[in-house]
């Protein structure tokens, strides 16, 4: 007799895989691509900032601690959204 309580499946065993880790960590992805892309936004307006500063032009030191904060804030969101597994 086979066990009632659990159905019979066809999925690839690969694909099932895949399936339940997504639903241990939902929209991972898509997070990590928003990260990035903020990352990226606030080293380029910190960079800017800096090459202001370089050319002797003002800039407001709480648009400076901004820019700063965001990288640093984005950039732990990045480090703390990385895999933890070990690649084989």
């Amino acid at each position: 007799m086979s066990n009632s309580n659990k159905p019979d499946s066809n999925l690839d065993p690969n694909l099932r895989a895949r399936l339940l880790k997504e639903t241990k960590n939902p929209y991972r992805g898509l997070r990590r691509a928003v990260w990035i892309a903020l990352f990226g936004s606030a080293a380029l307006g910190l960079f800017i900032m800096v090459t202001n500063i370089i050319a002797g032009d003002t800039v407001s030191i709480n648009d400076l601690a901004i820019q700063t904060s965001a990288l640093v804030i984005l950039g732990f969101l990045l480090f703390k959204d990385r895999s933890k597994e070990k690649s084989n």
